[in-house]
């Protein structure tokens, strides 16, 4: 019998992208600065959702509702490992801690509407000299392209997300296309720029968080295109290498509008409990 919880797939998979980026990359990883930024964010979820949780429910209703979520701040951990690189503890610990913090306190709703792990990313860039994100560590092998589509494809189908990787993609690779073709550029040249692995886990496991993004399909499709040309933009015109990170954090805000105007079910990981989950 399979994983009924796709956070399961996700857990396994970014924990196998973090060894595999040790072993065939030969990152320099501190291994207990990785525990220790598991640890905060798991101690974050804990302690914010026993606040959050009405004291009304006991203790033992209050823990059911609660475990679960420690997934989540899980991914948010793996995320923040594979992506983000700090010279101090320090650094990735306030990362940690203000990505967990945001899903409690940026809501509209009772729906947090930005990606935890990038809200950590961008807040250590913005906080700290002391932070970077490395978009060329994965290098471009074919190799490590085909094991993160299939791997991302996987816990896509189980979560219903392939609308917005397919989107975001598309519109970023196509413009891409036609920049390269109007400067005289090889093909080759795009599919060397599509292949970095740093943008794949962010087109596979960032962009499509269920939590997070547009519930509705439209709302979705208006949303990774938006992000999409911005990412574009900021790449090509302001030259910024973590250009999608940026479009993302800049965009957060547009999932309240795009649910206001196309309303679907909110999506839920464990559909048959009663999730206050955030």
């Amino acid at each position: 019998m399979g994983l009924r919880d796709a956070r399961d797939y996700q857990i396994i998979f970014l924990s196998s992208f973090l060894a595999l980026g040790w072993w065939a990359r030969d990152w320099t990883l501190h291994w207990a600065w990785i525990a220790a930024l598991i640890s905060i964010c798991l101690l974050m979820q804990f302690g914010l959702g026993l606040l959050t949780h009405s004291s009304v429910l006991g203790w033992q209703k209050r823990l059911t509702l609660i475990v679960p979520s420690l997934k989540s701040a899980l991914i948010t951990a793996l995320g923040l490992s594979l992506l983000l690189r700090a010279n101090h503890l320090s650094t990735l610990l306030l990362a940690g801690g203000l990505a967990i913090a945001a899903k409690f306190l940026l809501q509209f709703r009772g729906k947090h509407f930005i990606n935890p792990a990038n809200f950590g990313i961008i807040s250590a860039l913005l906080l700290t000299q002391d932070a970077w994100v490395s978009p060329g560590q994965w290098g471009t092998d074919l190799w490590l392209l085909a094991c993160f589509l299939a791997c991302g494809g996987l816990v896509l189908g189980k979560v219903g997300r392939w609308d917005t990787s397919l989107v975001f993609f598309g519109v970023y690779g196509g413009l891409s296309l036609l920049r390269n073709t109007w400067l005289g550029w090889s093909p080759e040249v795009v599919l060397h720029q599509l292949s970095s692995g740093s943008l794949l886990v962010f087109t596979l496991f960032m962009v499509t968080d269920p939590r997070s993004i547009p519930d509705a399909r439209w709302g979705r499709v208006v949303w990774a295109t938006v992000i999409a040309i911005l990412s574009f933009v900021l790449q090509y015109y302001f030259y910024l290498p973590t250009a999608p990170f940026w479009a993302l954090f800049c965009c957060a805000p547009l999932t309240v509008l795009l649910d206001t105007r196309w309303q679907a079910p909110r999506f839920t990981w464990q559909p048959r409990l009663l999730s206050l989950n955030p």
